[in-house]
């Protein structure tokens, strides 16, 4: 049976205003740094190492419900410094292109809290 995967697809876009020999994409240490900080809570589970596809770098999440994955990916979209554009697709372990599950927009919508009124 499939592993459910959540692909995390980042736009490859430099960062503004960097100090001369700084690496051009920052955000990159500061997610994978978020994503093992929840694995290590037992939150997701990370499922390989991210990696460059066209251009975006993918990062990839399973270990739980696909609601929860996509929450954390919309997490990670709205981090200081991760560039707008960022996206998920819902896929499995056994896909064999990156790209080709559900995708879904980043970041999520914020939902009214329970028993408010919109």
């Amino acid at each position: 049976m499939p592993t459910m995967v959540v692909e995390i697809h980042v736009p490859l876009l430099p960062t503004l205003h960097l100090p001369q020999g700084a690496h051009p994409f920052p955000w990159i240490g500061e997610i994978e740094d978020f994503l093992a900080d929840l694995e290590d809570q037992g939150d997701v589970e990370v499922f390989d190492d991210g990696e460059e596809h066209e251009d975006a770098y993918v990062f990839f999440v399973t270990g739980s419900g696909e609601e929860h994955l996509v929450a954390v990916a919309s997490r990670v979209a709205t981090l200081p410094g991760v560039p707008a554009g960022t996206f998920a697709v819902v896929s499995d372990d056994e896909a064999e292109e990156f790209g080709r599950g559900r995708r879904v927009t980043l970041p999520l919508p914020v939902r009214p809290a329970e028993g408010s009124t919109p």
